[in-house]
């Protein structure tokens, strides 16, 4: 209670009114850059984002680089910032890379993916739509970023695969060449004639729209299996119709073998009965 009796209130007005004459203009003037910054750079990178989309840059290209920008942009509107409240910048500068140093040191993996991504932007093994499979995993490239790339999965999940380990690893690309082989086997009764099945199973393809004339479908005899003569069935079709034409194929290739009278067997299983 003492303390407080002893405190002088003009002090603390005194105090109150020095630091808003030393500071209060810089922090008013630090908010106005940041408002006037930010509005800058949402215009910078939309004006950015239009020259690239006439010039047709890969969207991939496009994304990749409009993030990077953006970061760049705002860390000088940080450094501009920093500089108008009075922070020597030639020293924030130097402890800014002293700390980037342990910071990278610390990240080497965080590095790694951003070179990755970098790499991913020249060489351009995949691009945004593409059907890839790679580190186990299968989808349609949503969005390339600076450290990691985005796919969805055939079940609608987002998959999150770091560009480090995609750069370095095996990726297969399956929309490069534009069209998938479908590959079926459909089995068929030892009774069944081979050339009447051939030209059943070989209607169906034919008749079906989504199966492309070139490169040509395919039936032929792949295996004389146990209880079955095995047909290798082979469509093409584009990466989008892919799972049109795998569904599609198997329905009527049974509609097709029933109403032709061909058997499709069930499987066969022996018991043996020991007598007593």
């Amino acid at each position: 209670m003492e303390n407080l009796e002893n405190t002088n209130p003009q002090k603390w007005i005194d105090m109150g009114i020095e630091f808003i004459s030393n500071y209060g203009l810089k922090v008013i003037g630090a908010i106005i850059i940041w408002i006037v910054g930010s509005w800058i750079i949402r215009k910078l990178t939309k004006g950015l984002e239009k020259v690239m989309s006439k010039k047709n840059y890969d969207e991939s290209l496009q994304k990749f680089l409009l993030n990077l920008v953006g970061w760049i942009l705002k860390i000088l509107l940080i450094l501009s910032i920093l500089a108008n409240l009075g922070v020597e910048t030639t020293s924030f500068a130097a402890i800014l890379a002293a700390a980037g140093l342990a910071i990278g040191m610390a990240l080497q993996g965080s590095l790694g993916n951003f070179a990755g991504g970098v790499l991913l932007m020249i060489f351009k093994p995949i691009k945004i739509g593409d059907l890839i499979e790679a580190q186990g995993e299968l989808g349609v490239v949503k969005e390339i970023e600076i450290f990691t790339t985005k796919i969805v999965s055939p079940t609608n999940k987002e998959i999150i695969i770091p560009n480090g380990a995609l750069s370095n690893g095996n990726i297969t690309n399956y929309s490069t060449e534009g069209k998938l082989r479908v590959d079926l086997t459909i089995g068929v009764s030892y009774d069944a004639d081979i050339k009447q099945t051939k030209d059943v199973l070989m209607k169906v393809l034919t008749d079906n729209p989504q199966v492309l004339k070139d490169p040509a479908p395919s039936v032929n005899v792949s295996e004389l299996a146990d209880s079955s003569v095995n047909f290798a069935v082979r469509p093409y079709s584009t990466v989008a119709d892919y799972w049109d034409v795998y569904f599609g194929t198997i329905e009527k290739c049974k509609i097709a073998l029933d109403a032709a009278g061909i058997e499709i067997p069930y499987p066969h299983s022996v018991e043996i009965h020991k007598e007593g």
